[in-house]
């Protein structure tokens, strides 16, 4: 059976199926990634792709007695995210759910289709005549807006005489009338040269009309031709589940999301790997994938480091492919109730102390938080209000308005960036330098939230004072001051390549999972409705 790979082991298998969103590799899994990284290693013709950065997958299946010599034995798949070294077809790896590369197929047929339209686009686009036309129409806008310029510049200073004038004493009535018409002709003159210009632009539109109608024609075949291909393409990933169940990508994102499917959904390591263990009637025990190679230029990825499947693409096909399998429960709803201190309390606020697991506001999964639970604590129709957030994995200082007026005032200091915060964090390895500035533009992965990426084009604002405090070892505590407040700020500053290289230790997005995030948001200093500068605090343990 292609890709099916035996594993000599006597590790158990766990009781349930790998929940793919957040996750800690079973022991069969890193036994099995194990020997796909030996095969990486040891195959030097997609090793050099690979390099590139590439996502795997493992899924680890239970042999029927048949299949395992007489006794249930497990052995492993092994997948690849989209393509490697321009292949879908690897004899070692799974094969796609749908294979669009066919040369000979619809798929590329119409891509070619679509292709050559582009083609023509850019061929109009690069046209020495549409160039030339394109040139003309910005010389004469750029001619009719310093005309009109200059002249309002002329009037400007004509009137500044002429005000002058009329504020001297006994004034003749003939010069009176004279300034009157002076500035009557200048304003006709200003609606002259207006039309003028508006004319020579629009002789210049005129001309570009029909290349430009052309150009939108295209454009919009080249639209209607690529959704139509979309649809029919993720129309052919017929996905299965455990119940024995089957639904194309167009049916299960339009239910998710009322879209079509982004592109290369259906082709990331999860879904290959359940279908098709689902085909030969494999059953699944559990799931890891990890990153080999250089990482992305925006994304953090660390050379085979694990990664849950991404949300945007595989969220919606795995909810249906693991129907039927018995599930391990989303660990982030599933907490015990934690208690929440509060270090301060007046009028206006409360500053709590927010444990590591517990949301500052309500979210999407059902998890208590620190909104909530000051909320309780409140009368009937009354509550706290938001301020600022930590994230669900960061403790420390967080603070919630009680009235408007308050909450108005520290708002603004937090938009006017005049708050001072100061983190805490345990990272690995040890910083090269003992203090630093980093600036690198965040913007949310799209295809992969909540990860955030860098952007150095798209992406917002983001700075980032830091310091070592201590190191030992391999780790280093260091304080870090946000200048800025994007989501996920320091946990990407720390482990971007092009920030600090060291990721903050038990991060799951952009580290390695630990048994915390070892972040804390140590000190915050604000000022009061009344102007008095108040300073909160509480130390960084990492219980």
């Amino acid at each position: 059976m292609r890709g099916l790979h035996t594993l000599d082991t006597t590790t158990a298998p766990p009781p349930r199926f790998t929940y793919p969103f957040c996750y800690e590799p079973h022991r069969l899994c890193r036994e099995a990634a194990a020997v796909v990284q030996h095969y990486i290693r040891t195959n030097e013709a997609l090793r050099r792709d690979a390099d590139n950065g590439k996502m795997f997958g493992v899924l680890v299946v239970q042999l029927s007695p048949e299949d395992g010599g007489g006794r249930s034995a497990v052995a492993f798949l092994a997948a690849y995210s989209g393509l490697l070294a321009g292949r879908n077809d690897w004899e070692w790896f799974v094969p796609p759910v749908f294979d669009a590369q066919r040369q000979d197929g619809v798929f590329k047929m119409r891509e070619a289709e679509i292709s050559a339209i582009s083609r023509e686009i850019d061929a109009i686009d690069s046209d020495s005549e549409t160039v030339r036309l394109r040139r003309e129409l910005a010389m004469r806008r750029e001619e009719g807006r310093l005309a009109v310029g200059r002249y309002k510049s002329v009037m400007q200073q004509s009137k500044q005489i002429r005000d002058m004038r009329r504020l001297q004493r006994n004034i003749e009535p003939e010069v009176a009338a004279e300034l009157t018409r002076e500035s009557q002709f200048q304003k006709a003159e200003l609606k002259r040269i207006r039309k003028r210009h508006a004319a020579a632009i629009a002789r210049a539109e005129e001309a570009l009309r029909g290349i430009n109608e052309r150009l939108e024609r295209l454009r919009q075949k080249r639209r209607v031709m690529s959704e139509d291909l979309q649809r029919w393409l993720f129309g052919n990933y017929e996905m299965l589940n455990a119940e024995g169940g089957t639904r194309n990508l167009v049916d299960i994102f339009f239910d998710h999301n009322g879209a079509l499917p982004p592109a290369a959904a259906g082709d990331c390591c999860a879904p290959k790997l359940l279908q098709y263990a689902y085909l030969h009637k494999l059953k699944p025990l559990c799931m890891a994938e990890f990153w080999w190679g250089r990482p992305p230029r925006a994304e953090i990825r660390r050379h085979l480091a694990y990664y849950p499947a991404c949300r945007s693409r595989c969220l919606p096909i795995l909810s249906w492919m693991m129907r039927g399998l018995d599930v391990d429960p989303n660990p982030h709803e599933s907490a015990e109730r934690q208690p929440l201190p509060v270090i301060y309390e007046d009028d206006d606020m409360w500053v709590v102390d927010k444990p590591a697991g517990m949301l500052s506001v309500p979210g999407k999964i059902s998890r208590e938080s620190a909104y909530g639970i000051l909320k309780d604590r409140c009368e009937p129709g009354r509550g706290p209000l938001v301020v600022h957030r930590l994230d669900m994995e960061t403790s420390g200082v967080l603070i919630f308005a009680k009235t408007a007026a308050a909450q108005k005032n520290m708002q603004r200091q937090f938009e006017q960036r005049t708050v001072v915060k100061r983190y805490v964090a345990v990272v690995s390895p040890v910083p090269e330098n003992s203090a630093g500035i980093i600036s690198l533009p965040i913007r949310p992965n799209v295809m992969d939230r909540p990860r955030q990426m860098v952007d150095s084009e798209g992406g917002r604002e983001a700075i980032t004072k830091y310091e070592v405090i201590e190191a030992d070892g391999d780790t280093a505590r260091i304080a870090l001051y946000p200048l800025t407040g994007r989501t996920h700020q320091l946990r990407v500053h720390c482990a971007h390549h092009d920030g600090l290289a060291c990721p903050i230790v038990g991060d799951a997005l952009y580290g390695v999972p630990g048994r915390r995030l070892m972040l804390h948001c140590e000190r915050v200093s604000l000022l009061s409705t009344s102007g008095k500068r108040l300073d909160f605090f509480s130390e960084a343990t990492f219980k």
